[in-house]
């Protein structure tokens, strides 16, 4: 038996053979004498490829949902980018090239130009402009798509989104390959079909009908596995199977106790494709929103337009449900080059989130006009986080009535109740919660950096392992203070962070009175589950 570790991109456990999946062959390169020709022939197969994307997007919706059909609505603006589409119409008239080999080698030398990037997002967007170009290049090649019967545990160098979509779902088991990543969008259609799926791997053509187990909840993969392996990994698969039937059977249940006690779940989201999970999950709402990857994934400062249309489209794709939309919490391990933060001896104390936004107020003044913009297409909610004083909240409070008062004088629509609240995260924070209670409209106890802070651990320090306590007694303290002191006032309190999801804490959350949990979509069924199992 071998013993394989990748990259976890989607949990779940394969059991199957192995099929290996060749990738696109390279066109061969003719030289042509009629450039307008091809340039009309370029300008058809765009066309033909369009058409394509729509029927997949269609295929999309129905077998994995809204955001995952999303991704090919992007390859379809791909077609139409004015660096792709230049780069081919170059190549053609300069080169000399044929149309199918101008597209293939258009959508390689930008890929490559995305793979040189720092940021990951910009790295695994070099698979869709591949993905696209090898569209348009099949389409004058005279190929035509078709759905794949693959029965089995997909090997491959690379799965674009297009090759996923059109697997046959009832066939393919799981998928391993040597590229992608966890932001992929590949990945993204693994977690929105529950594939499991796993890369990073040196994937082998002489794996091809091998018996594997995928271990996607470990990121492993097992070849030829010993016969007490294997049917241990086919008992987890099977209680995985069960439970994961009993989960879905508590969609549409209430979130009560035995003793009748009631709690919201929400789930939390790092992006709109999250807020698709969240919807199959049976989510209350999105108690998080972490705005963060729309500065993480731009390459320059998005402008209130552009944020504008992600919060009005995340709304919209939860139609009665609350957004708790948190302001940009940059900084400390989430840097971003053009910005311009400088180098900070420990940047987990030093400008982040709203030390930032304060000291930056148009930055600030432009998420916020775009939050309130968006306020007037679904329930939104504004959160502020790393706040560590009440003359701290009164000038971020300054600012957001400020911003109110230039929307009216603008007559831009926008809800005038939004509700603000404050992510208690810092050990200040807890401890003046009877203070900022007076002012908050709601608390969201973000228990990641409340330990880190607390504890003094860098989180993010490896070595320090064993010292990062989250269950240790001066944690659940300080949150049962907050939650006594918002309640005093009037105040709903939450907690977002991943002692949430821990169903150890469950009931001592229920207990202390808790109003919200806010969890990764994934578990808000499994805390669900322990809630009403609870006394």
């Amino acid at each position: 038996m071998e013993r394989i570790l990748g990259k976890k991109l989607c949990g779940g456990i394969a059991i199957g053979p192995i099929h290996f999946l060749d990738g696109e062959k390279a066109c061969t390169c003719s030289e042509v004498l009629d450039p307008d020709r091809e340039l009309s022939r370029f300008e058809s197969a765009c066309t033909e490829a369009k058409a394509q994307l729509n029927k997949l997007q269609i295929k999309a919706q129905h077998e994995a949902g809204e955001e995952a059909a999303e991704i090919f609505e992007i390859h379809a603006m791909l077609l139409e980018d004015d660096d792709f589409c230049d780069a081919v119409r170059q190549n053609i008239t300069q080169k000399h090239w044929d149309a199918a080999y101008a597209a293939q080698q258009a959508g390689e030398s930008i890929a490559a130009d995305f793979l040189a990037m720092d940021n990951e997002y910009f790295r695994a967007r070099s698979a869709d402009i591949r993905d696209v170009a090898a569209r348009v290049a099949g389409v004058l090649q005279g190929k035509r798509p078709e759905q794949q019967s693959v029965p089995g545990i997909v090997a491959a160098e690379e799965l674009t989104p297009s090759q996923t979509i059109q697997m046959d779902a009832t066939q393919l088991l799981g998928f391993v390959t040597r590229q992608g990543s966890p932001s992929s969008h590949t990945a993204i259609l693994a977690r929105s079909m529950a594939i499991p799926a796993i890369a990073g791997v040196a994937v082998n053509p002489e794996w091809e009908g091998k018996t594997a187990i995928l271990d996607g909840n470990e990121g492993l993969l097992l070849l030829n596995p010993d016969e007490q392996t294997l049917t241990m990994y086919q008992s987890r698969a099977a209680v995985q199977k069960a439970e994961k039937a009993q989960l879905k059977a508590l969609i549409g249940q209430e979130n009560v106790s035995r003793s009748g006690r009631i709690i919201k779940i929400f789930a939390n989201a790092g992006s709109l494709a999250d807020i698709a999970l969240a919807q199959q999950n049976d989510a209350g709402g999105i108690g998080l929103f972490r705005t963060e990857f729309l500065y993480l994934d731009a390459p320059a400062l998005p402008d209130e337009q552009q944020q504008f249309a992600v919060y009005k489209r995340a709304l919209l794709a939860m139609p009665g449900k609350r957004i708790v939309f948190r302001t940009m919490d940059i900084g400390a391990d989430k840097q971003v080059s053009y910005l311009d933060l400088g180098q900070e001896a420990n940047p987990a104390l030093g400008c982040r989130a709203v030390r930032y936004c304060l000291s930056h107020q148009e930055v600030f003044r432009t998420q916020l006009r775009a939050l309130y913009r968006a306020s007037a297409y679904g329930k939104l909610s504004i959160m502020y986080p790393m706040i560590t004083s009440a003359e701290e909240l009164d000038e971020i409070y300054a600012v957001s009535a400020s911003v109110r008062e230039e929307l009216r004088r603008a007559g831009t629509a926008f809800d005038e109740t939004v509700p603000e609240g404050i992510m208690i995260e810092t050990p200040a924070a807890a401890v003046i919660s009877d203070l900022l209670a007076k002012k908050a409209d709601f608390f969201s106890i973000g228990t990641n950096d409340l330990t880190q802070y607390t504890l003094a651990v860098d989180r993010q320090n490896p070595n320090l392992g064993s010292f990062y306590q989250p269950h240790h007694e001066a944690i659940l303290r300080l949150i049962r203070m907050t939650v006594e002191n918002a309640h005093k006032a009037g105040k709903p309190v939450g907690i977002c962070g991943e002692l949430g999801a821990d169903i150890s804490l469950t009931e001592a959350f229920l207990d202390m009175g808790v109003d919200e949990l806010s969890v990764a979509p994934l578990s808000v069924l499994k805390i669900r589950k322990a809630v009403r199992q609870a006394l």
